[in-house]
């Protein structure tokens, strides 16, 4: 096991990601140069400085830009574009107001965004909205109600619904967004359910697919490059296993007893330390009963990688010597096969709950996880 490279700031741990996309890794003994990717998926925890790190990207990119943005990014500030208007005097004249003066509306008014907005909205929710150009504002309605407020939920939904949007005209070729040459996304499912965490997973994926082989409006090859960054793990799994095809490395960052300084390792060094963390998320599902149908989905993941990991060809290997072995891979191939327990947060009857239970302690029993502590070992001297 390698040990994890430890930085003394968020700029210095900045230095290193960028070079991943655009100078590649020189690797010590012997000193050859890593080739740069397309696409870095950084799993950290809340509190980490992730948001802040996608400002310093952003400010970085710009610098060696002469100046000029050339990153379209989503975080808190994304979502603080879009700001409510309660109508506390009437109580009735409720909307969203949008900021026009940020980068990211650039253009829209002419670029019929609602029809791209719709397509993804329609897959998380049922509610509906209105945007109106002139005033820079947005109404939602549901039935029959007129200028509803929506959830936080909802509303951080649509917002991320009008982010895709966007992205799809960047890498569409649009000239609106021809400025772009980074996407950088930060905690896109911080405030959703596991069902539209999964969902959102698999559509950011089927989008970014296409980011490499990108043409601006001139058809000239203009490839786009990403970061993706969260601290949910079942959302970090989907992305990961959806992207596998594309050139990328995968990152956990991480603050040691809560430290100044940052750890960042290669999850393919030890493997996969956010399943690790997945496994830590299941252990706290089961013991606060809160078991739904995709937790199969996320259980067999993990028991896949760690099968692969050791050599196996069959997940099932991970329950080697345990008497219920063949009964409950059979359980776990029809429980995390069933198109609900990937769409629909469906809560397990109780018969499941309890096989569920025994798979996962059968599992944890048969290696060693150490799942209090992801990353104790020993901080190494930080770069300054």
């Amino acid at each position: 096991m390698s040990r994890p490279r430890t930085y003394a700031t968020l700029d210095t741990l900045l230095n290193r990601l960028d070079d991943e996309l655009n100078q590649g890794e020189i690797i010590n003994q012997p000193r050859t140069r890593i080739e740069p990717v397309s696409l870095l998926l950084i799993y950290a925890y809340n509190r980490t400085g992730k948001t802040r790190l996608s400002r310093k990207f952003k400010e970085k990119t710009k610098s060696r830009n002469n100046g000029v943005a050339n990153t379209l990014y989503f975080n808190s500030y994304t979502e603080d574009l879009f700001t409510w208007d309660n109508d506390l005097e009437n109580d009735s004249d409720r909307f969203l107001n949008i900021n026009p003066d940020s980068e990211f509306f650039s253009g829209i008014e002419e670029l019929s965004l609602e029809p791209r907005i719709e397509y993804y909205l329609n897959r998380y929710a049922e509610f509906r909205f209105d945007i109106d150009y002139q005033e820079w504002k947005v109404t939602f309605s549901k039935d029959r109600e007129q200028n509803i407020k929506i959830s936080r939920g909802e509303e951080n939904l649509f917002i991320w619904c009008f982010f895709m949007a966007v992205c799809e005209l960047v890498i569409d070729g649009d000239e609106s967004y021809d400025w772009v040459d980074y996407i950088y996304i930060d905690d896109p499912v911080s405030s959703l359910d596991d069902n539209n965490a999964i969902a959102v997973a698999y559509d950011l994926a089927n989008l970014l697919k296409a980011a490499p082989s990108r043409v601006n409006n001139m058809g000239e090859p203009a490839p786009i490059k990403a970061v993706i960054s969260s601290h949910h793990s079942l959302f970090f799994n989907v992305i990961c296993n959806e992207l596998r095809s594309m050139k990328h490395r995968k990152f956990f960052i991480h603050q040691p007893n809560g430290q100044g300084r940052y750890t960042l390792r290669k999850t393919t060094d030890t493997p996969y330390f956010h399943h690790i963390a997945a496994l830590s998320e299941l252990k706290s599902v089961v013991e606060s009963d809160s078991l739904h149908y995709h937790h199969f989905n996320s259980l067999r993941c993990i028991m896949e990688k760690t099968s692969s990991f050791f050599g196996h060809a069959n997940f099932s290997k991970c329950l080697e010597g345990h008497p219920e072995k063949e009964l409950f891979a059979r359980a776990l191939n029809l429980r995390s096969h069933e198109s609900y327990a990937i769409y629909h947060p469906t809560e397990m009857t109780e018969e499941d709950k309890a096989a569920f239970n025994d798979i996962l302690t059968a599992f944890l029993g048969h290696y060693d996880f150490d799942l209090p502590e992801i990353l104790g070992v020993p901080t190494p001297p930080a770069t300054p």
